[in-house]
Formats: structure tokens, C-alpha cells, sequence
């Protein structure tokens, strides 16, 4: 049973810190800095975040995303055939990305989050996840003028994806989670979903995860064991979490879900070893991960790492009852 996280962390500190991720980009609009300056600050409050992680009992951390804008732009913005333009509301949270417009073949030009892998793990007194959003999602959340369909667009980001994938492990990944919240959202993509997330694999050798969030996967599930994801992650805060894994397949291994993200309400113990143990009905000890339901970064600094010292603490209780 291994304590991790699901991908970013608030990049706004606890007061009475600055907020000097937010205050540098300020400077850098106004030209008081320039991008070598910005990318030093990014190192500092990504090795910051690291450090929460860790302090607060985490055992497999991510670098918190801190140099993505969001889930979309980092890495669509980076690859050929796509522009990026206005602001689009996230799903239905109060964040928003910049809309991806497709407008020419997508490719791959190369390494796009190997370097932060790199830093994250040279930093990271614990081990550290890749952690890429996935095809379906980033083809879903983003504007289509080349591509006949949508599952054409899916294929294509499939291809690049891979690319960026084989490049961590060529880095020394052994873990590369991607995030599909938007198949949980459009369960018509469940047909096709297999031949993206194939072509997504191929050739990945190493530990992979699909995490499904703002929803439960439903009919995702099964695509998702087939084309051949080692762990699977989902939303055990929703009480249709269980009942969706229940009714199977089983993955190789689990990521439960089961601190809430999108509430600074604080679970009790009792509530996440319970979580906890039903998950453990469902693959064995073992085999499971916990985590938060989905990112950290709809949650102020103080309250994501309050939740997640209690979550190593509901882990630790569940342990003990499953000996």
C-alpha cells in the first residue's frame, strides 16, 4: 500500500510566505524579469511542494505541476499543428484553461516534461511519478479544425503522448500516470477509448496509470484493463466509486481515491481507513494506492497538506487493520 498523490498541488503558499510563483509572473509581464529568472523561481517552489509532499507523509510525489498553466496547454501548446487561445472554463470547476485549436497534423518535437521529471527526481527525498493528461481528455478539451472526428484527434495525441512517455522512461520514469477525467464525462468514448489507449502504450516499458476523476469510469473500466494500464484510479469519495470497480474487471492495482479535492473540509480518520479497507476488497493491499480523489491545486496550500497528513494517517489506521 503505497501513500501518493494524484498530479498538481496549490502553487499559492501558506500566508505569511509571498507568493512568489504568482509575484514573478507579474514581473516577468512587466519585463522585470526575464524567462531564465522564471524558470529559477519555478525550481525553488517546485522543490518547495516536493518538501510538503514528502513532510506530510506522502511516499511516491509528483512535482505539483508547478510550470503548468493547466492540464491542456503544457504539453498541447508544445507540440506541432496546435494554437493556443482563449480561456475556457475547466469542467465545471471555477478554474479555467486556455482553449487548444487544432489546426494541422499533431506531432511530437520533442521532450516537453522530461527536464521536470529530471529536477522533481534530483530534488525529491522521495520517489516521483510522471504524470501527462491523457489523449481522450486533451482531445476532448480541445477545438478540432483539421482532424475528421474526434477519435482521429485521440489517435493523434496517443501518438505524441507515447513519444513523451518512452522519453521519461529513456529518463528514468518508472511510473507514468496519465489523466482522463473527461472520459468519465463523455462514456461514448468507451468504444473507442481501447484503440486510443493501445496506441497510448505501446511500447511503454513501464508501470502506467490511467486516473479517472470528475465522475467514475463506468463504462471506461473495462477499456481501460484491456488496453493495459497497470493501476487504475478512481473516486472513492463518490459513493458510485465502489460500485463502478465492483462491477469489474479488476485492474492489476488500484489508486483509491479517497480524500475529497474540491472541499477544505477535513475527513476523519475513521472516514479514510474505511476508504480505504473497501478498496482493499476490491484488489489486495498490496496492490493499492491512495490518494486524493483527483489534484490538489482547487484547495488553498494550508488545507491540501493538512489533508494530506490526514490521509497518511487514515492509511496508516487501515494498515494496521489489515495487517
Amino acid at each position: 500500500m503505497i501513500v501518493t498523490v494524484v498530479g498538481n498541488y496549490p502553487k499559492i503558499p501558506n500566508r505569511p510566505r509571498p507568493a512568489r510563483l504568482r509575484n514573478a509572473y507579474a514581473r516577468l509581464d512587466r519585463g522585470e524579469i526575464n524567462w531564465d529568472e522564471m524558470k529559477k523561481i519555478q525550481d525553488q517552489v517546485t522543490i518547495e511542494v516536493i518538501r510538503e509532499q514528502a513532510e506530510a507523509g506522502v511516499e511516491l510525489v509528483t512535482d505539483g505541476q508547478i510550470r503548468w498553466d493547466d492540464e491542456q496547454t503544457y504539453l498541447a501548446g508544445a507540440m506541432a499543428g496546435i494554437e493556443i487561445t482563449g480561456l475556457i472554463r475547466f469542467f465545471d470547476t471555477n478554474t479555467f484553461y486556455r482553449e487548444p485549436v487544432i489546426n494541422g497534423p499533431i506531432s511530437w518535437k520533442g521532450p516537453i516534461t522530461v527536464r521536470d521529471f529530471e529536477f522533481a527526481r534530483a530534488n525529491s527525498p522521495k520517489p516521483v511519478k510522471a504524470v501527462l493528461t491523457g489523449p481522450l481528455t486533451l482531445a476532448r478539451l480541445s477545438k478540432n479544425e483539421h482532424y475528421a472526428d474526434t477519435l482521429s484527434v485521440a489517435l493523434a495525441f496517443a501518438e505524441a503522448l507515447n513519444q513523451e512517455a518512452k522519453a521519461l522512461v529513456a529518463a528514468g520514469a518508472t511510473i507514468v500516470q496519465f489523466n482522463e477525467p473527461a472520459a468519465c464525462r463523455h462514456q461514448e468514448d468507451a468504444m473507442s477509448s481501447p484503440k486510443v489507449w493501445r496506441r497510448l502504450l505501446d511500447g511503454v516499458n513501464a508501470e502506467t496509470a490511467v486516473y479517472f476523476y470528475f465522475g467514475v469510469p463506468g463504462a471506461a473500466l473495462a477499456p481501460a484493463v484491456e488496453a493495459g494500464f497497470t493501476t487504475v484510479g478512481v473516486d472513492l469519495v463518490d459513493a458510485r466509486g465502489l460500485p463502478s470497480l465492483r462491477a469489474g474487471p479488476t485492474p492489476q492495482k488500484l489508486a483509491a481515491g479517497v480524500i475529497d479535492s474540491r472541499n477544505t473540509r477535513l475527513e476523519t480518520v475513521e472516514q479514510i481507513a474505511v476508504r480505504i479497507r473497501d478498496a482493499a476488497t476490491v484488489v489486495a493491499p498490496d496492490k493499492l494506492y491512495v490518494n486524493p480523489n483527483m489534484g490538489l491545486e482547487f484547495l488553498p496550500r494550508e488545507q491540501a497538506y493538512d489533508k494530506l497528513v490526514r490521509m497518511v494517517e487514515g492509511t496508516n489506521k487501515a494498515r494496521e487493520a489489515l495487517g
